[in-house]
């Protein structure tokens, strides 16, 4: 039987209790020994603790344990970079939450350092395992749209706040929600040739951090749209795609932490399923002519297989499952988009 993957879990906010924590304390292939809490919070702490969980105030016993293999940094964005550096330079792989640091420069810094060690360091790309996004992926794959034109992501919210923030760029939603969407798109169409970027404070122009984007990523003949607005009464379709044979409209985001806020369990029946009724629809010219359409039943999502990506990688030298190309692509998307006024475009080809 094979060894489990030994983590800790740095931070114990809202990121490590609904996206880490729920897939992790079910998985045979990983073990969490560890989580960072610099204020101790009995009440919080209690069930974790009756799993066998070590709550500890600091890094300096996690990375002092030789059983330890991994270090997940669920921390504030402007922490990612010197905890990432701390770790790998400890001797232990990490995985960081988004966005994996602020700019290229310091990811290149990281994974440099990572190859330097034979470490593994790589973001936390969860939402490579949403279920609309599998779906998606299941549609290209079946060529039911023919050879792609055009995508439009987007991940809106109606949230009226005029009040003025101020921060820096990793304190927006570009880096919060952007870097996701832009992974995803990378991901399955590689490289773009240029990015248009429209990136701003609509709801009080006076604030210095984004809660507005859009990204349109230019390939030879598809072209990819991202977007997230913060007031957006009437939803969009979460994916729209058209083709040369036909169209796919997918409304409804994965359901993993609607069912996670209500306190579901990932491995309850029905956890993060979609419902009929929410699948996305397909409408194509078939070979002989006739136009179909029909429902895609929405795949299952699971946000805990970024871990069993890591198991391979880190224990059975599989290949990571954000290699370092997309990581350092990632971040240097985000970093130019911000790095001047919008509108603009950037050349990546």
């Amino acid at each position: 039987m094979n060894k489990p993957l030994v983590v800790a879990i740095v931070g114990f906010g809202k990121s490590a209790t609904r996206y880490h924590l729920p897939y992790l304390i079910y998985r045979g292939n990983v073990q969490v020994k560890y989580v960072v809490n610099i204020q101790p919070e009995p009440q919080r702490e209690a069930p974790y603790k009756e799993l066998g969980i070590q709550f500890v105030d600091s890094l300096d016993p996690i990375l002092a344990d030789d059983e330890v293999q991994l270090l997940t940094l669920c921390t504030p964005p402007a922490t990612h970079f010197p905890l990432a550096k701390q770790v790998l330079n400890a001797g232990k792989n990490v995985m960081v939450e988004k966005p994996f640091s602020e700019t290229a420069a310091q990811t290149e810094e990281l994974l440099q350092l990572a190859k330097e060690k034979q470490l593994v360091a790589m973001p936390f790309q969860n939402r490579r395992f949403d279920s609309d996004y599998l779906t998606l992926k299941k549609v290209l794959e079946r060529g039911y749209v023919g050879e792609p034109l055009e995508l439009e992501s987007h991940f809106d919210k109606y949230r009226p706040d005029n009040a003025v923030h101020q921060g820096k760029p990793r304190d927006g939603s570009f880096y919060g929600l952007g870097i996701h969407m832009l992974d995803q798109v990378i991901a399955v169409f590689g490289r773009p040739q240029s990015v248009g970027y429209d990136i701003r404070a609509i709801q009080n122009p006076e604030s210095t951090v984004d809660d507005y984007y859009e990204a349109s990523l230019y390939y030879d003949r598809f072209k990819a749209i991202v977007k997230t607005s913060p007031l957006v009464a009437a939803p969009y379709p979460r994916f729209i795609l058209h083709g040369t044979r036909g169209s796919y409209i997918k409304y409804d985001i994965d359901q993993q932490e609607n069912d996670l806020k209500l306190g579901m369990s990932p491995i309850t029946t029905g956890f993060g399923q979609d419902s009929p009724d929410q699948f996305g629809v397909v409408k194509y010219h078939n070979p002989s002519g006739d136009w179909i359409t029909k429902q895609i039943p929405s795949e299952q999502g699971d946000y805990g297989r970024v871990y069993d990506s890591l198991f391979n990688t880190i224990l059975k030298g599989a290949p990571k499952l954000v290699s370092d190309e997309e990581t350092l692509l990632d971040i240097e998307i985000l970093e130019k988009g911000v790095s001047q006024p919008s509108p603009s475009v950037v050349r990546f080809g």
